[in-house]
């Protein structure tokens, strides 16, 4: 899948999750899966633990992250 498509899926909403990026407009913070992932939990496990969520939506926040990772500078928004 590309990457686009790929970050398509990770969205961010004043009214979800207090604007935290999340997948697919849904309460799944893009931070949360990302701590199941680095705790040692597969792909296949949350696949399991959360049945409404897609690979590809793993994937994409990764992708998320790493692009984040390679940005240079970071903005505070101000509310």
């Amino acid at each position: 899948m590309e990457t686009s498509s790929l970050l398509d899926r990770i969205t961010i909403n004043p009214l979800v999750c207090h604007g935290k990026p999340t997948i697919r407009n849904k309460r799944y913070m893009v931070e949360s899966m990302l701590e199941y992932l680095s705790a040692g939990d597969s792909i296949e496990e949350l696949l399991i633990e959360f049945p409404d969520l897609e690979r590809e939506d793993f994937l994409a926040c990764i992708q998320f992250a790493t692009k984040a990772l390679k940005t240079k500078t970071y903005h505070l928004a101000v509310a």
